[in-house]
């Protein structure tokens, strides 16, 4: 069928494809498309079957030859493929040059372009070097996390001398004032905020600590002209405040009941805080951990040969794009609604992410690459406890989650994240780990 063939290497990962179909299969088409519409074509004066082709031809020729020409691309494409080495990407299908026109009479060329697989090559990764962090978790730390238990324990009561303090929860309704008059619209009533949060229209935190419940009083407030809401930038006004519950939260002791409390495993407060310790050293174990990959997929990436295709960088940020809306519960029009209103676009967003799509897909590939050179493969085993994690993560049983992804994409998707889990481990181990002589307060390493 195909008489010639030949590929031509073009930027970024794209080829151009010439093939050439003899003529006689060029012939076959054309001919086979002509019986077809002689069958089954009405024109007036002829009956229908009888139609001679001169008149076909006159007729539709053009339309004909165009289809034939289609149907004969597709054909040859399939056949060129069968020992084709630069195989195209399913992204995009080829995209043919120019017009081609078929003669049934001469040999049928035609071009295609269409994106292949990249090359991957990259550096050494073996022996990479990389610096690892040295954590310091102090009593400061713990007692942090305790007062976030203490704050999460805590009882909201009406204060006792129901005067309002800093840190109090205080009811109060306000307007703003036009000389001894009230400005309708501007009213509100029992609005609720945290004394020191500056949750409040007007910034009037500390203008109402000292008022007791049940008080009002007018505050003269003047606003700065480059201050946060412009609708009282530069302005001068007063506002009626009256205070109407005040409320405060009571903490509970850092005790052994609180402790028992918060989980009944934990018998006494000591207990309690060795559990946070072991808590904070894991989240500073992994904090420390990604780090090191990052380090690591940095200098994979930047070592590496790898151009990319665009329509496979196209594909990632329209991955990227689904599971945006996904995470943020939003659907498409929404989305592109709220953007506008941003003065943004899709194609600005896609671009933003482009940087993080590249770097994510060459990471990817390389990944790829070095579970295929090192024969990393996951065991019938390991297979099953993952199953068997996923199906707690999800508190289903196993055979109920088997059904759900269905068993044989199941165990596709999970084979992999395994696979690249170990490379992940792989290239740790055989990295060059220098250990910080200083150790990093915990709270700057989690920021």
């Amino acid at each position: 069928m195909i008489t010639s063939k030949s590929i031509e290497k073009l930027e970024n990962s794209a080829v151009k494809l010439s093939l050439t179909v003899g003529k006689e299969h060029a012939a076959t088409e054309y001919n086979e498309l002509l019986n077809k519409y002689k069958k089954e074509v009405q024109i007036k004066g002829f009956r229908k079957g009888k139609v001679p082709s001169s008149v076909i031809e006159r007729k539709f020729g053009e339309g004909i030859r165009q289809e034939a020409a289609s149907n004969l691309m597709d054909k040859a494409l399939k056949a060129a493929m069968e020992d084709l080495e630069e195989k195209p990407l399913g992204y995009d299908y080829p995209e043919v040059q120019g017009e081609p026109i078929l003669n049934p009479e001469e040999d049928f060329s035609f071009d295609l372009i269409y994106d292949t697989f990249p090359e991957v090559k990259f550096g050494e990764y073996k022996g990479i070097k990389i610096d690892e962090k040295q954590v310091k978790i102090l009593k400061k730390h713990e007692n942090l996390e305790l007062e976030k238990i203490q704050e999460q324990n805590s009882v909201v009561m009406d204060k006792a001398d129901e005067t309002v303090g800093d840190d109090n929860i205080v009811t109060i309704d306000y307007c703003e004032m036009d000389g001894k008059e009230e400005i309708e619209d501007t009213k509100r009533e029992d609005f609720v905020f945290t004394v020191g949060t500056g949750y409040n229209l007007y910034k009037i935190d500390k203008e109402i600590v000292g008022m007791k419940k049940n008080e009002e009083k007018v505050i003269s407030k003047k606003y700065k002209d480059d201050f946060e809401n412009k609708d009282l930038a530069g302005r001068s006004l007063k506002v009626k405040v009256k205070v109407k519950a005040v409320k405060e939260k009571q903490l509970p002791e850092l005790d052994d009941e609180l402790a028992q409390d918060v989980n009944e495993k934990f018998e006494t407060i000591e207990d309690l805080r060795k559990d946070i310790k072991n808590q904070l050293q894991e989240k500073a174990d992994k904090k420390i951990k990604s780090e090191k990959v990052e380090q690591l997929m940095n200098k994979l990436v930047e070592d590496s040969d790898i151009i990319l295709p665009v329509s496979m960088i196209k594909a990632e940020q329209e991955n990227n794009w689904k599971n945006f809306l996904q995470q943020s519960q939003t659907k498409e029009e929404q989305m592109l609604q709220f953007l506008a209103m941003q003065g943004q676009t899709k194609d600005q967003m896609l671009e933003s992410w482009k940087e993080n799509a590249v770097k994510s897909l060459k990471s990817q590939l390389i990944f790829n690459k070095i579970i295929e050179d090192e024969k990393i493969e996951v065991s019938d085993e390991e297979m099953e406890e993952e199953i068997k994690k996923q199906a707690e993560m999800y508190s289903m049983p196993v055979e109920d989650l088997k059904k759900s992804f269905g068993e044989a994409g199941l165990k596709e998707y999970l084979g992999s994240d395994i696979k690249q889990k170990k490379v992940v481990e792989f290239l740790l181990d055989n990295a060059k780990i220098n250990k910080s002589a200083e150790k990093v307060d915990y709270t700057d390493l989690m920021a």
